[in-house]
């Protein structure tokens, strides 16, 4: 079948994931106004698919049914058929995500919804066979079915709908006012407790998804409480994962979940945001316990999206794919053959050891249960202990591991490689700018620092317009797509990081800008909290307004951290009472399943305190300077803001948007650190250790 001498209007369009589809038979329009025009005129229900480029199971309905001419004949006669990449227009996606869960109990990509031409949804499902099989009903079947629904029932039809959009728009309903206690973090705590893997880490059963913001929550829950299992849980899960093989021990970066509860076999796609938000935490855990496996997990996750994620123009790439030459995994997968083949055999043999390739390799056929002969690399146990297992140094074990890893990367460099979707996206280059910076704070490397700052600037020249409002995508030299609250929240946590980094207060300046603009274009002024699209944004069935969080954090829980931290460096207590509005308004909801909220709960933290703001004034090349504020970054102190001021200079910058700072000076010359613990500030001091006692607070 020769799907090529097809073009469709998708052929115009930016999206990685809309043209791969653009040579399909089926006649695709994007979402526009066109599209709905036509349905309304030819009285056809819409068929909507939403995915995205490095979905395996996209490509596979893809395969069977957008590229077969049969299913794209009874497509093209019965519907009005858009196609929308999810990772543009996370507006839509969310909403129609929704409706899927609602009907279904479960979503997923592919997403396929039917729906009437004024954009009302009345069925859901996602990946669809073409044929029936294993209970399932095909496409071939179902879309007849579907047309006959639409024309001969269309009372059932407006029913559900209308039934859909009444449960859609109570979800963001003003709730009841209650206010967060302080005691919902310990209810956090005891909830991830019960969903906790005690044997392979991780939360919950297989599927295993990494979950950052639990160990995020985790973290602090620990420097709280003192509560030695919350930090334990963190250790034993990120040590799990770096062990197995969700972990790409050739190239580096994690693939996005594991299929089962070991972390051994992962579904192979690598999405940037996965990177980092697992960067931030294996940063922070580094911080807080001075484990070297973090600190080496962290730095090998850098290197990664520096070499293989980082546009020229210093943007981060979206995501790439699982598949190559249309297998799922086969890039990262390896025969025993091919491994005795590139490497010495006393390489081989202890490469075969450590990481548990077998001739008939270590991955079961799903169905049948036999080895597949392929091997996905993956340690059983640490390097110390397989080192003392093997009566070798781990020095000398790691060597020997180094130069084997650089023989395997180059032979798999020759394969065909994954498709890599390269369209830049303010909120997950947002992401990723904020864990480059924590990490050039945390190693003291310039080099993630400027990768921070190569980014960020990339964002505010090509992706803010004229107005001074962020857009949400980049690709071909074309910036655009309306900004969601994501993109906001997601940057001005970058941007912040950076601040701490650079010490520019430029960022200061551009953070309370974009704040600004949040809070006028997203504020709902009715029920509280941020919208998840802006008030001059295109109109959909609903306007979403959402706390819960899935892969990524939620955006109202990202911008509450932010208002908090942004607040506490700039001194604007309207900025806290917003934050506290905004928890407020989501305490109802969250209180019902707070494991489900650790990014919201991580901010309720900050938000209960004990909170510390440092202030160093100095001389940014003399070495006491220097010392106290690798210090202050080495120290695992979440709840803490730190603002620093050239000790030479009458006024200046700083002091404009932070003026609180104007009147502190350097004591004799020295570097001097002003610190403020809940608003009760300490005598200024140039010592050191001194300064880290002052921070080192529990709650009273």
């Amino acid at each position: 079948m020769n799907t090529h001498k097809f073009r469709n209007r998708l052929i115009h369009e930016k999206s990685p994931y809309l043209l791969q589809h653009a040579m399909n038979p089926v006649d695709w329009y994007p979402w526009c106004d066109e599209a709905f025009a036509r349905a309304v005129g030819e009285s056809k229900p819409i068929f909507l698919s939403i995915g995205y480029s490095t979905c395996h199971w996209c490509h596979v309905m893809a395969r069977e049914s957008f590229e077969d001419s049969e299913v794209a004949a009874l497509m093209n006669r019965l519907f009005i058929n858009v196609k929308v990449d999810r990772e543009e227009r996370p507006d839509i996606d969310r909403i129609y995500m929704t409706v899927c869960q609602m009907i279904t109990g479960s979503g997923g990509w592919p997403l396929t919804i039917i729906m009437s031409p004024d954009k009302k949804p009345f069925y859901a499902a996602t990946y669809i066979p073409k044929m029936a099989r294993f209970g399932k009903i095909g496409m071939v079947e179902l879309l007849p079915r579907l047309d006959e629904i639409w024309k001969n029932r269309q009372d059932d039809v407006e029913r559900t709908a209308n039934h859909i959009i009444a449960s859609l728009a109570s979800i963001s309903r003003k709730a009841d006012g209650r206010e967060p206690t302080e005691a919902i973090l310990t209810e956090t705590y005891d909830h991830l407790a019960q969903l906790f893997d005690s044997e392979n880490g991780g939360f919950g059963i297989a599927p295993k998804f990494p979950m950052p913001q639990h160990l995020l929550f985790l973290l602090r829950c620990w420097k709280r409480s003192g509560n030695s299992n919350a930090l334990a849980m963190v250790e034993l899960t990120l040590q799990a994962m770096r062990r197995g093989g969700v972990y790409d021990h050739i190239g580096f970066g994690f693939h996005r979940y594991s299929v089962d509860s070991n972390w051994l076999l992962p579904h192979f796609e690598k999405m940037l945001y996965d990177q980092a938000l697992l960067a931030y935490v294996y940063t922070e855990t580094f911080q807080a316990t001075g484990g070297d496996i973090y600190g080496e997990t962290a730095r090998e996750i850098f290197s990664y999206v520096m070499s293989r994620m980082t546009a020229p123009e210093g943007g981060f790439y979206s995501a790439e794919d699982a598949d190559s030459e249309g297998e799922e995994g086969k890039f990262y997968l390896w025969t025993w053959d091919e491994i005795v083949k590139i490497l010495d055999e006393d390489e081989a043999a202890l490469i075969t050891t450590v990481f548990n390739i077998t001739p008939s390799g270590n991955i079961l056929e799903e169905t049948t249960g036999i080895s597949t002969g392929e091997n996905i690399l993956h340690l059983s146990q640490s390097l110390s202990d397989i080192a003392e297992d093997l009566s070798l140094s781990e020095q000398d074990l790691r060597a020997v591991i180094a130069k084997a890893r650089c023989r395997l990367f180059n032979a798999r460099e020759q394969r065909t490689h994954p498709h890599k979707d390269d369209k830049i996206l303010t909120d997950w280059n947002g992401l990723m700018i904020a864990a480059f910076a924590k990490g050039g704070q945390v190693f003291n490397d310039p080099v993630y620092t400027k990768a921070a700052v190569r980014a960020a600037d990339f964002i505010l020249k090509r992706l803010r317009g004229n107005d001074g409002r962020l857009l949400h995508r980049f690709r071909a030299d074309e910036a655009g797509i309306t900004s969601q609250i994501d993109d906001y929240a997601f940057f001005l946590w970058g941007i912040l990081e950076l601040y701490e980094a650079t010490f520019d207060p430029n960022y200061l300046f551009t953070a309370r800008e974009l704040t600004d603009d949040l809070i006028t274009f997203f504020w709902d002024q009715d029920a509280g909290g941020f919208f998840f699209t802006p008030h001059d944004g295109e109109p959909l069935i609903v306007r979403p307004k959402e706390i819960f969080e899935g892969a990524i954090p939620s955006g109202n829980a990202v911008a509450m951290w932010n208002m908090l931290r942004l607040g506490q460096i700039i001194s604007d207590t309207g900025l806290l009472n917003r934050a506290w509005d905004l928890a407020s308004t989501f305490f109802p909801q969250v209180q019902e399943s707070p494991a489900a909220y650790t990014q919201f709960m991580a901010a309720l933290d900050f938000a209960f305190g004990p909170t510390c703001e440092v202030v160093v004034i100095g001389n940014p090349a003399a070495t006491d300077t220097q010392e106290m504020l690798r210090a202050l970054r080495s120290a695992f102190v979440p709840n803490k803001v730190v603002l620093f001021r050239s000790g030479d200079e009458a006024s200046s910058d700083i002091s404009r948007i932070a003026r609180y700072t104007e009147s502190l000076t350097s004591m004799d010359g020295k570097a001097t650190a002003y610190v403020c613990v809940n608003t009760a500030c300490e005598r200024p001091t140039t010592d050191t250790a001194t300064m880290l006692a002052l921070l080192d607070t529990k709650p009273v």
